[in-house]
This record gives C-alpha cells, structure tokens and sequence, in this order.
C-alpha cells in the first residue's frame, strides 16, 4: 500500500500512511537529516511524525516522553527488534502503525501472535494449484507479511508475539540474527532469501493479559524493550480523547458537539479507577476488571456521542456518558460495581462543578 494512496471509499478506517499521507510527503520533502538504508525518511523526521512538530504543521499523535520515541525510532536504526510491553490499551499497536507507516511507507505488513500456529502463518506457504502442477517454484510461493517485509525491505509489525507458540517464536531467530530464511523447498539461490535494508521487526506484547505461551528467553535477546504506560496526566489524556473522538463522530457521520466538560468527568474517572489515586494525589478505589485505558475512554466517549446523535437529537448529555461508563468499567469483576458505587460516595459526591454535581445525581445507574 502506496503512502500516497487516496482513502478508500467506504473503508471504515484507513490506515495511517492514508490518513496521514500529507504529513508524510511534508516531512519528506524537507528532510535533511541522515536516512539509514531503506528508510524513507530520518530518524528525526520519523520521531516529528510521531510526537508532532507545530512548526510543520504535524499533528502530535501519540502522548510519551520524547526520549520513549526516540529510543525505539533508534533501536529500528540496529539488526535488533523491538518489542513494546505495556497494559492494555496503551497505544501500542497505534505507536507500531505509525512508526511502520513513517519509516516504509507501509504500515499493513502484520502477524497476528494468537493467529500464527504453523511455519506457513508465519513464514511462507504454496499455491498447491501451482504447486501440484509444476512443483515447488518461485511462482507458487506465498510469503507471509515477515517474509515480504525481508524481501521488500519494509517494517514488520507482530502484534501480542507472546501468544505465537514458542516453537514458532525460536523460528524467528535466524530472521533476526543472520537476517536470512531458508526455503528447503527451492533450490539453489531461490531458496535463500535475504532480508533487505529497511527491514526490521517491530513487536507488541500485552503484560497483562499475556496468552499461554512464554516468550522464547532466546528471542528477548534479540529485541530491545521498551515499557509502554499510560498517559500520566489528565490534561494530555484529555485532548487525546477529545480529538480521537471528533475524529471517530466525523468518520461516522454523526455531527454531535462533545462536551469537553461531560468529557473531562470520562477521562478523570478512567484515570482515577486506572490509578487508584485521584488527581490530588489521595488514595482511591481501583477497578479489577477493566483496563480503563485512553483507548477504552475513546470507544465510550463515542458510543456516548452516537447514543446522543441516533437517539436523542444530537445532544450530548452526562446521562448518556454515564450508561456506557457502566458498561465498559463493570465487565467480569463482581465486586467492581462495589468499588465503582464507593468512588462515587468518596471522589464524585465531594465535587462541587457542575459536570461533577450532574454525574453524582445519575449514581442509580451504577447501582445495579
């Protein structure tokens, strides 16, 4: 996929060398930094991408500390993967797509761990229509996303790699140490294939929920870690999710204005029950069953929007916010809606602003 392609029409969601595809071209035609080999643009372009750079007119896209983006961007310049650890919705897969779409162009090479459970999902595999009539052949090979990125020269993206077998996770080995896969299959040169320059392996592990499988100790070796967290302050929290969810109403066509105060209830109670610490610093009630992650705060900040727009004649309101916190916060945990009832007794209720006063008067929702 061509950084420069035009959105889809009807696609429900573009990835981000479409979406983003201006900025790109901006970037590249000013660059003037040092490109490593098969690199589309520099390591400090690709770090502008990300975390924005108001001169350019690029949007800041993903809230950490600059030297966070710096050192993966840096660890991608090495023959070493990275590997981004992290809670749930923390951004993660959207921090790969965004380094994958600055650095090749491309951010749709990607495995999914919980999918891969044979060499084919995860290497290679055949056209056995081909195969069965002329043997095994350049033309009946089907390369997975690792092997096109190694023949292509691009980033690979490996979403949650913990949960790929282990027996298939070792198989990566020779990929990133000697850079190389073996294709028994073909003879002669065909059956070596070399990764190209730009090629590398950009991973996600989720640390809380982390599959069945350990993660192979020789391949930890062979990536570096970097520990992805959740946005620390509620400032930068909120205009990340008021500006995702402007971005998911305008995509759905609901012309609904969000409310930055019933928004700033959202995010505040996400936080506070993610921390278990409200913002000035006192001890409070943490949720068990529930990430309440930025990510989450988006998805119920917009299903919020769409109840008001499909429903309710486009009016936002703290009522319907407050029907999907609900939702989203108490999911397997049964003694959740205990602790969610205590923080509105102890964190809500002593508020006085008005959004505050509106969410505490709606508690019966949470009441069950």
């Amino acid at each position: 996929m061509d950084g420069d392609r035009k959105s889809t029409k009807g696609a429900q969601r573009d990835p981000a060398e479409v979406s983003y595809a201006g900025e790109l071209g901006r970037l590249i035609a000013q660059d003037d930094g040092p490109i490593p080999p098969g690199w589309r643009m520099s390591p400090r372009s690709v770090e502008r991408f990300v975390l924005g750079d108001d001169n350019l007119g690029i949007e800041r896209k993903f809230v950490a500390d600059p030297a966070i983006v710096r050192r993966i961007v840096v660890s991608l310049c090495t023959n070493r993967g990275c590997l981004l650890v992290g809670e749930p919705g923390t951004a993660k897969s959207w921090l790969s797509e965004l380094i994958a779409a600055a650095v090749s162009g491309s951010s749709t090479l990607t495995l999914q761990g919980g999918a891969v459970n044979q060499v084919g999902q995860l290497l290679y595999g055949w056209n056995e229509a081909i195969r069965q009539s002329v043997g095994p052949c350049l033309k009946a090979l089907v390369p997975s996303p690792l092997l096109r990125g190694m023949i292509e020269g691009r980033l690979v993206r490996f979403e949650e790699i913990a949960r790929c077998p282990q027996a298939l996770q070792d198989a990566l080995l020779a990929v990133l140490s000697d850079r190389v896969v073996v294709i028994p299959e073909l003879p002669g040169d065909d059956g070596v294939v070399f990764a190209r320059e730009g090629f590398n392996l950009l991973a996600t592990s989720n640390s809380i929920d982390e599959g069945v499988h350990t993660m192979s100790a020789a391949l930890k070796r062979r990536m570096d870690f970097e520990e992805i967290r959740p946005i620390r302050r509620v400032e930068d929290e909120m205009e990340v999710v008021l500006r995702e969810i402007r971005k998911h109403n305008l995509k759905a066509g609901a012309t609904v204005e969000v409310d930055p105060q019933v928004i700033e209830v959202l995010v505040t109670m996400f936080h506070e029950l993610r921390n278990g610490q409200s913002v000035d610093g006192r001890s409070t009630d943490r949720l068990a069953g529930s990430a309440l992650s930025t990510a989450e705060a988006v998805s119920v900040g917009h299903a919020a929007c769409l109840n008001a727009w499909y429903f309710d004649g486009g009016a936002m309101t703290m009522e319907h916010l407050m029907h999907h916190i609900v939702g989203s916060a108490l999911k397997d945990q049964p003694y959740d809606r205990r602790r969610l009832r205590h923080y509105f007794e102890t964190a809500v209720s002593p508020r006085k602003a008005d959004n505050w006063q509106q969410a505490w008067s709606l508690r019966s929702v949470i009441q069950g």
